[in-house]
């Protein structure tokens, strides 16, 4: 089977099957062998791994997946890609291609189906108009996951790595790093891709904790106070949670906990890394009881 790293068989598979990029699945096929190969090289896909693969596209990087892994699940939204990649990809018995939106696909069966309910590894090039709700959907959703490594927006790759006092830092960061530790392994210009897309992409990956590195009492409340501080980032905690509507949370009480962990009431949540956020969440848990 042709490599689809190589620009002229992917052009040759898309006149093949007269195939029109859809916009709205936010399609860009990568088509940079050495790039596949770092993605390949970083994701630390072994024999022994079961790889679910999100948007294969026509398949480009299930080969070297494939080439890599045990078992490959690809889970694919555009029904008209279906029939390619059961042609890009019928050489290998490893492969196994679902019709469907990963968003309402049922992963943790996937892990047990094709993995006997271990761990598996997701390796992808994102569609990056929903990177972060598949992200925080697979972490979430608590399915048994090793790592994920992916292509992204490369602002949103800076986003989830980055620490506090940083412009770039912000709700998503804290939700990634409560989960995974996460490491930029490539950056990526945009003429490694079909069709070129208008922003600089990078892959990251995502080790996933095997427990948080926080202890925290409430995780859906300490979450709803950082996206609501983040939200109003420019003002003082007290005041951005004091009218977020989380109920029982005053501006009077954020400064009094504020003030209990030595912290000056006047902080935006900006300053605060995860550790601090876990401590004043817990405080503000034993005030509200």
């Amino acid at each position: 089977m042709a490599d689809l790293g190589i620009p002229a068989n992917t052009i040759a598979v898309l006149q093949k099957y007269d195939f029109n990029f859809q916009k709205k699945f936010g399609q860009n096929f990568l088509i940079d062998t050495r790039v596949l190969e770092h993605i390949i090289e970083e994701s630390h896909v072994t024999k022994d791994d079961c790889v679910l693969e999100i948007g294969p596209g026509i398949g480009t990087m299930t080969q070297y997946l494939a080439e890599s892994a045990g078992m490959v699940v690809a889970v694919e939204i555009d029904k008209n890609l279906i029939p390619i990649l059961e042609d890009t990809l019928s050489e290998y018995n490893n492969v196994k291609i679902i019709n469907g939106d990963i968003l309402k696909t049922d992963v943790r069966a996937i892990c047990d189906e094709y993995n006997g309910g271990r761990p598996i590894k997701v390796v992808a090039n994102l569609p990056y108009y929903i990177t972060t709700p598949i992200i925080m959907g697979l972490f979430e959703s608590k399915v048994p996951l090793d790592s994920i490594t992916i292509m992204v927006q490369k602002e949103v790759a800076e986003r989830m790595e980055c620490g506090p006092g940083t412009k770039d830092y912000g709700a998503l960061s804290l939700a990634v790093q409560f989960y995974a530790r996460p490491e930029i392994v490539a950056n990526v210009p945009p003429n490694c891709f079909l069709p070129r897309p208008g922003v600089g992409s990078a892959v990251i990956r995502l080790d996933r904790f095997s427990e948080p590195p926080v202890r925290v009492d409430d995780e859906k409340l300490m979450f709803n106070m950082i996206r609501a501080a983040f939200n109003q980032r420019r003002k003082t905690l007290a005041n951005g949670l004091g009218n977020s509507g989380i109920q029982g949370i005053t501006r009077e009480l954020v400064q009094k906990v504020l003030e209990e962990m030595g912290l000056n009431p006047l902080l935006r949540g900006e300053a605060m890394d995860l550790e601090t956020w876990a401590e004043f969440t817990n405080k503000v848990i034993v005030k509200l009881a």
